[in-house]
């Protein structure tokens, strides 16, 4: 049974950041895409940013371009997501996902597991 178990999250002033962490248990880490996705209360589960099994390549959603980074250390079963310049509507529930359909996808349907979530609140 795969396990994935997000945290880091917290409360924290605009302009801030915050290193959100997703420990994977359950299946051969390296071997799978991973990502991370955000919903706001009463909107839709978004993409966030995506990372392959070899940690090589990264895709990100225009919105936090230049401002967040994916990585990954396969050692330890654990894919990070570091939030830099947070914004007040950076503020979700953040999740974490494994894929095990290739290429990278942005859709929530190509994740097969996912974790609890971790709040992220910015305040302005």
């Amino acid at each position: 049974q795969v396990q994935l178990v997000e945290s880091g999250g917290g409360l924290v002033q605009a302009g801030g950041s915050l290193r959100l962490f997703c420990a994977a248990s359950g299946r051969t880490f390296s071997s799978y895409i991973m990502g991370w996705f955000r919903q706001a209360p009463g909107k839709e589960r978004d993409f966030v940013a995506a990372i392959s099994g070899t940690g090589r390549t990264t895709i990100l959603a225009d919105s936090v371009k230049g401002r967040f980074t994916i990585s990954r250390d396969n050692a330890k079963n654990t894919v990070y997501l570091q939030m830099n310049s947070l914004k007040p509507e950076d503020s979700a529930v953040y999740y974490c996902a494994t894929s095990s359909i290739g290429p990278m996808s942005k859709m929530t349907n190509d994740y097969d597991y996912w974790g609890q979530g971790t709040q992220v609140t910015v305040s302005s």
